[in-house]
């Protein structure tokens, strides 16, 4: 029997309905990571250090296509529940194609900038020409990706999140084996990887596209003719800002990252938070799959005014996070130094800086679940501002003041300690909210 957005949730059905959600979110920061293996071992520390380099643009402008698929399936998820079925499909088709249309302006955009950007983030020779290369070939495919992570969100609502992981799966696989066809059969280097990747994104968005295009589909979503609701979209925005701050804030942190790095460690600190940071989406990922799966059910009882499941969700998630956390620093701790051999083996002195920046920054997911969790909850709760504020806080505020001061008195290692500290005090943050507002919302 499926599990509908209606049911009341134990801890075994939770987990049977997130479950696809946080596999697809680990399977896509898996052949995430399996770029980074091939660039790194099979074209060299340069070409890796140019991936990386210009990566946080590509993800900020992306992060537009999350910010749509969650505050549009906060909204989507409510009007289902307020019994408004034929309306909650004219918001989702509108969200869709207000998607595709922002994908193709910014990949025009980002494929006249990248030059210019990577310049000045200080690229130059080999690494300036590996950055252009893979920004731009990945900036035209941008409406691709944006559709695919904004596809990612709807499939929970529709009460298909298992088609959701097979589609993320068939893109991640397509990824994986041109991976290997276009860098170590063809040696196409970077191009190689960026090719690879866009054909991934093309799986992973077509597919849903077709899906919910069909008339019969059975799920609870459809595509078909709509109208601007321009409330609606605004709605979308402001409630989906969060995510669309945390993913936008990340990537100017992870070019003040950079900079930082480029001056205390030279190309080989670039390198080695592009490590760090392959290793962190998969911790990540377990939590940003959490959130997506477990909103829409967030959204669809505050839709319904039923306080006593939004009390069972707050606290079998508050409880969820705060367990899953410390399980995954352990994990961490006695995996660093084989996760970060695979990238750096063939590097002593990089694997070393490598291991010690990880074992540091890996504190900080104690208090990461919390955030994302917590943002993501009032994002399902259609509060959108609070939401953001968290994600602002955590993600830029907190971020850019612990990386610029703490380099100044401990050097590498407070680099490495400001991810921690950051992800500290937003916690502090997002608990004085979730407290304040507890008797508002009736979790």
């Amino acid at each position: 029997m499926e599990i509908q957005l209606s049911d009341h949730f134990t801890y075994k059905k939770l987990f049977r309905y997130v479950l696809p959600s946080v596999l697809m979110m680990l399977f896509t920061s898996t052949y995430s990571i399996v770029d980074g293996l091939f660039v790194s071992n099979f074209v060299g520390k340069t070409a890796f250090a140019a991936v990386n380099l210009i990566m946080p643009l590509l993800l900020g402008v992306s992060s537009v296509g999350f910010m749509l698929g969650t505050g549009g399936s906060a909204i989507v998820s409510m009007t289902l529940g307020q019994g408004k079925r034929q309306l909650a499909h004219r918001y989702f088709s509108m969200i869709v194609y207000a998607t595709f249309v922002l994908g193709c302006g910014f990949a025009v955009m980002g494929f006249f900038l990248s030059p210019h950007i990577a310049r000045r983030l200080g690229a130059e020779g080999d690494l300036l020409s590996y950055c252009i290369t893979y920004g731009r070939i990945l900036f035209a495919a941008i409406p691709l990706y944006m559709m695919q992570t904004m596809f990612q969100s709807f499939f929970v609502v529709a009460e298909k999140p298992g088609y959701n992981l097979k589609i993320t799966m068939a893109a991640g696989l397509t990824n994986i084996v041109l991976d290997f066809v276009f860098i170590k059969l063809f040696a196409w280097g970077v191009a190689g990887a960026a090719f690879a990747t866009v054909i991934g994104y093309g799986v992973g968005s077509i597919i849903p596209l077709v899906y919910f295009l069909r008339p019969h589909n059975s799920s609870l979503l459809h595509l078909g003719k709509t109208e601007f609701y321009g409330r609606i979209f605004v709605k979308t925005c402001t409630n989906g800002s969060s995510e669309m701050v945390s993913n936008l804030s990340a990537s100017v942190v992870g070019f003040l990252y950079n900079l930082q790095l480029m001056k205390y460690a030279g190309e080989d600190g670039v390198a080695a938070y592009g490590v760090l940071m392959y290793a962190g989406f998969i911790f990540v990922s377990l939590f940003i799959g959490y959130a997506i799966g477990s909103s829409p059910i967030v959204s669809y009882h505050y839709g319904a005014k039923n306080q006593s499941e939004l009390h069972n969700m707050f606290g079998k998630g508050l409880l969820l996070m705060l367990v899953g956390g410390a399980v995954l620093v352990a994990i961490g701790q006695i995996f660093a130094r084989p996760l970060v051999a695979l990238f750096t083996g063939y590097d002593k002195e990089l694997m070393l800086m490598t291991l010690r920046g990880g074992r540091i920054s890996l504190f900080s997911f104690i208090f990461t679940g919390i955030n994302i969790w917590g943002s993501s909850f009032f994002t399902a709760l259609n509060n959108g501002l609070v939401s953001a504020l968290i994600s602002f806080l955590r993600t830029l505020v907190f971020q850019v003041a612990t990386i610029l001061i703490l380099p100044l008195f401990f050097g590498l290692t407070g680099i490495w300690c400001a991810m921690v500290a950051a992800d500290l005090l937003a916690a502090l943050v997002t608990m004085v909210f979730l407290i304040a507002l507890r008797r508002r919302y009736g979790y």
